[in-house]
Parts: C-alpha cells; structure tokens; sequence
C-alpha cells in the first residue's frame, strides 16, 4: 500500500476547478471492516426514501410479509418501489418522523426473528436477459443511487434514443470527510461492484468504463486497477479535493467535459453510477435480491466505536448507536450523510433508508458557532465554487427577495456542496440562502 501510494502521490492527478481541501477525518473508520448490523426488533420503512414520486402502501396492518416482498408499489416512472428489510408483521402503516425534518408515511414491521425471504424472488442469467429487461428488474428491485441522491437507477439507465451515451463513470470517489462506506465495499466487495459494471455497460451499450477513485485511497485503486487489467474498464486516481465526487465535477475530471447549464451528463452522453449502485444491481440481477440494505459509516468523536456496518433500511438511528458501543459523550450535531451536504437531524428516532451512506457524530467543540458578519469581498467563495458562480450575489439576490436576479446569476446550477460557506470568514450562510434562492425561482416557474 505504501508503494502504491508513493506512486499515486508522484502522478498529475485528475481533478476540477475550483473546490476545498477539508481534513477528510476518514482515520476514524476507513480501517474498520464491515460488519453486520444486529437485526432490530422493528423496522419503519419510509415511502418516501427517493428522489421522484413516494411508493404507495400495498400492504395492510396484520399482514405476514417476507424479507424482500414488496410493500411500497411505484407510483410513476421517476419511482420505485419499497420492500420488507426482513420477514415479520406489518403493525402499523401511518405517519412516522422522517430524516427529512417531518413525518412521512411508512410502512413498520415487526420482526419474526426469521430472515426468511420471499419465495417469490429469484436470481437471473444476465445472458438470457435483453437490456430492457435488466432494467426492469433493477426498477422493481427499487434500486437508487447509493452516493445519496438516491434517484432511481432504472431513469439513468433508460436515456432517451437520442441521448447516447459514450461513456459511463462510476462514483468511488467518497469526498464527504468521515465517509468510508464506498471505501470497504471496493476492498471487500468488489466482485459485486464489477458484476454491475458489467450489467450496466452491456445496458447502455459503451465502451469507454471508467472507475474514478480518490488518491487517498491508494489501496482499492491498486486492487480494482488489478482486478479490471485486461478488460474495457479503467480505473482513475483523482486528486483528493472536495467536492471530486459530485457528478458534474467528476465528469469534468474524468472525461474533460463541461455539463451545460440546466442539462444532465446524458447531454454530453456520458451517465455516472456509484460503485455502491453498482454492486445493488448485481445484486437485483444475479441474485434477484431487492434494495433492502446498504452499507452505513457510523463515525465521529462522539460514538464509543467507530463502524462501517451493513445495515437494514428502516433501522433507527438509536440501534445504530447502540451497535456501535453507544455514545462517547452527548454529541453536539447529528448529521445522516457527511459534514459537507448530510442533514442535521434532531434525535436518534428516524430511520435508515436508501441514501443513508453515513451517520456523523459529532461534539460541541467540534461545531462552534460564529456570529454571522458583513461579506468583507474577498471572493474565497468565488475561488471555491467548483460551478463557477458567484455565492455572495446569489446570496445577497435572494435574501432580499429578488428571485429573478438569482436566477439570472444561475441560481439553479448551484450544487449546494458547502464549500462557499466552508471558506466564507464572515460565516454568512450562503448555502442556506441560495437554496431558499432556488426553491423560490423552482416556484415561480411552476406558476408560470
């Protein structure tokens, strides 16, 4: 590993323009081999746990289900469906606290202590399969990206005829500081990862594959490097700086490619997976297994023990807690996701779900509180921004209400990465003002 470093650390590294270099903090876990979450004794299943229409209940209080029964149907083609974490009774189908920050329709289950899943499922030879088919699978697999938008996989796998794609980049890059989930399934599991790649270079026809990874991760670039010699697919080290893992940075790393202003990377047809979606439709095609868990990091200086564990969706995140040896002391933040782009939450009682890749505890010292000052004009948030706008204007435009100024500055090509805010020394919360910003301008398109 220290060899492969050496010359990782010798090479001109791909990156973007733009970005920050905050400590990645990975020490805490990215030794940490996964472990198997303890299965808890009841499990709330989100319907709304994608990005796109949330999946309607199919299943009625009182009734058996088994590990991988669908109990969430699709509702539309941006959707997906949702399944049963593990066999047991339905108790309840109503309103439950959501990460999100409200209460949204689950679906919970109480645990029969059997694991059985459902008779029903059954794996696939992808070689009897025609790409429509293995896309349909992946769609009633309710597979999402696991890099945390989770937006169904099954749309990124269907572009349109004249949208087509040349190249296809897969995501193990894990920029977020403390995350280390995508890490130790490219060391553990990366047989799974590559069945996907191939699944989803034989989908959507390419022949330039691309695994992009950050250099300080010298040890799953020198195995997959290893593992993909002799075969269509290369692997990248990318220089280590946030955000590299953001889709439009990582194409502009990668492939040299610029996405337009209001387009997707179907645009300039390139698609991007993460390696973790990847290694879930393998799953879903070759061993006819559903989206039921993931891989989770639960870190930072509050928790006893650092873990990267493999959980169940719809676990609380107090089981997680607990099965990480408890707290260390009473945190100061709890965020789902990393310290970049993850959401605060307010306590331990939301469950998992799909886009659940981290959960980051963290301590009062570890998050003062400054006083928010005047904008002093030192363009540090112009330098950071990895989509060249102007934080501060687009900001100040919307703060004031001036929603078509906003827009004007390209208010929507904002990624909401953070790193304006991570530099700003005057702590002005641009991030939070230029979502404001957008939601306002999304508004107003819609009552146009």
């Amino acid at each position: 590993m220290c060899a492969a470093h050496d010359r990782l650390t010798e090479m001109k590294l791909k990156t973007f323009a733009g970005g920050i270099h905050p400590p990645d903090n990975k020490q805490w876990s990215a030794h940490k081999a996964i472990e198997d979450c303890p299965l808890p004794a009841e499990l709330i299943v989100p319907l709304a746990q994608h990005i796109g229409a949330p999946a309607v209940p199919c299943v009625a209080v009182g009734q058996q289900v088994f590990k991988g029964q669908e109990i969430g149907s699709a509702k539309g083609f941006v959707s997906v469906p949702v399944h049963a974490p593990t066999s047991g009774e339905v108790v309840a189908v109503e309103n439950r606290p959501h990460p999100w920050g409200t209460s949204l329709p689950a679906i919970v289950i109480r645990a029969d202590g059997e694991d059985c899943w459902s008779p029903e499922l059954e794996p696939a030879d992808p070689g009897e399969l025609s790409p429509e088919e293995i896309v349909e699978k992946v769609r009633q697999a309710g597979v999402v990206g696991m890099g945390g938008a989770a937006f169904p996989a099954h749309v990124k796998m269907s572009p349109p005829p004249e949208k087509q794609i040349h190249t296809l980049i897969f995501n193990g890059v894990e920029c977020e500081p403390y995350l280390t989930a995508d890490h130790r399934m490219m060391l553990e599991e990366p047989e799974r990862i590559l069945q996907g790649v191939a699944l989803l270079q034989f989908v959507l026809g390419v022949e330039r594959v691309v695994i992009g990874i950050e250099a300080n991760k010298p040890d799953a670039i020198a195995l997959l490097t290893e593992m993909c010699a002799g075969t269509p697919v290369e692997v990248i080290p990318l220089e280590v700086k946030y955000p590299q893992g953001a889709e439009k940075q990582l194409i502009a790393a990668v492939a040299g490619r610029e996405v337009p202003s209001g387009g997707l990377p179907m645009d300039i047809g390139v698609a991007v997976h993460n390696v973790s979606t990847a290694a879930a439709i393998s799953d879903a095609i070759l061993d006819g297994r559903p989206l039921i868990e993931r891989i989770c990091t639960v870190t930072g200086p509050a928790i006893r023990e650092p873990k990267n564990l493999r959980i169940r969706i719809g676990t609380l995140l107090s089981h997680l807690v607990d099965a990480c040896g408890g707290l260390a002391e009473e945190p100061g933040k709890i965020v789902l996701g990393g310290p970049m782009m993850g959401f605060t939450q307010l306590g331990f009682d939301v469950p998992a779900t799909r886009g659940t890749s981290g959960l980051l505890l963290l301590r009062h010292e570890d998050v003062p509180l400054h006083p928010e000052g005047p904008c002093i004009r030192c363009a540090r948030c112009v330098q950071a921004c990895p989509m060249n706008l102007l934080p501060t204007t687009i900001g100040a435009y919307a703060r004031r209400d001036l929603i078509s100024e906003a827009a004007e500055y390209r208010a929507l090509d904002c990624i909401e990465c953070g790193s304006c805010g991570y530099v700003c020394p005057a702590a002005i919360p641009l991030v939070q003002a230029i979502r404001y910003g957008k939601a306002a301008i999304l508004a107003k398109k819609r009552k146009a």
